[in-house]
């Protein structure tokens, strides 16, 4: 049965961000046009808006292609990742590469970023902006990050903005982030984390999973799923000025009151 569920709940988000990726759809950090500024939401202006709130200043939204941009991050892991120059970098549920290419900035062209992500239209959007945009040393891969087709013990940071919430067997993703980084390797993760107890039936309505909200953990119960898995220095900072921005994602829900969002660090 729960293989099962975490089918459908998996199945569910590869139609939901192919939506997306396609334009005909909003979800995580999105969740109705509304969020992303009303009227004028999904106007260049709304994006800016939106993402400078999220942690991005207007000089790092102006250096990416801006099809990269989808608004769909809780925070910016760029912020926390102290990335250098040389560095393999890798993002879980990288989207149409937003935040692979303002890493490729940091790490130069001596560096390596690699974005891993399950649906096939934002895999196909991410290569047409690396396309647009230059970037050599980027390359993205289709596939679930609880199975990552990367070496172990091969990368120097892994990344990821409010996707890994959305998986069903979130102690595996992190035991798949473990194998690949190297020793001593980085995790800074921004992500959704409950605040308090989801009732069963936001749990299971399938929606809101996919607009990041089902599937928060709380944060004692994630320092213990890294720390489990062998994750050291673990620190999780919740942002409470995120409540604005949640408040959004499913207006009148009072979402706001379950998650914030959260700036995730670990190392190897």
């Amino acid at each position: 049965m729960a293989q099962n569920k975490d089918k459908v709940i998996q199945d569910t988000i590869k139609i939901k961000y192919g939506e997306i990726a396609r334009g005909s759809s909003w979800a995580c950090g999105c969740a109705s046009e509304s969020c992303c500024g009303g009227e004028s939401g999904t106007s260049a202006e709304g994006i800016i808006h939106l993402s400078t709130r999220l942690g991005y200043s207007e000089s790092m939204l102006n250096s990416v292609p801006g099809s990269a941009n989808l608004n769909l991050g809780c925070g910016n892991p760029q912020a926390i990742a102290e990335l250098r120059e040389g560095e393999t970098v890798l993002d879980l549920g990288s989207g149409a590469g937003f935040d692979c290419f303002l890493a490729a900035r940091q790490v130069g062209v001596q560096g390596r970023v690699i974005g891993v992500d399950m649906t096939i239209e934002m895999v196909q959007k991410a290569y047409e902006n690396a396309v647009k945009g230059s970037y050599p040393q980027v390359v993205f891969q289709l596939a679930a990050i609880e199975h990552l087709p990367i070496p172990s013990a091969s990368v120097d940071v892994i990344i990821s903005n409010c996707v890994i919430n959305l998986s069903p067997d979130k102690p595996q993703v992190f035991r798949e982030a473990f194998r690949v980084l190297k020793p001593g390797g980085r995790l800074a993760i921004s992500d959704v984390v409950a605040t308090a107890q989801i009732p069963q039936e936001v749990q299971e309505d399938l929606e809101l999973y996919s607009a990041c909200i089902s599937g928060a953990i709380e944060i004692n119960l994630l320092k213990l799923m890294l720390s489990e898995v062998g994750f050291k220095d673990i620190k999780i900072s919740a942002h409470d000025q995120s409540r604005e921005i949640i408040r959004g994602w499913a207006p009148g829900d009072n979402l706001e009151d379950l998650v914030q969002s959260a700036a995730i660090k670990a190392k190897k």
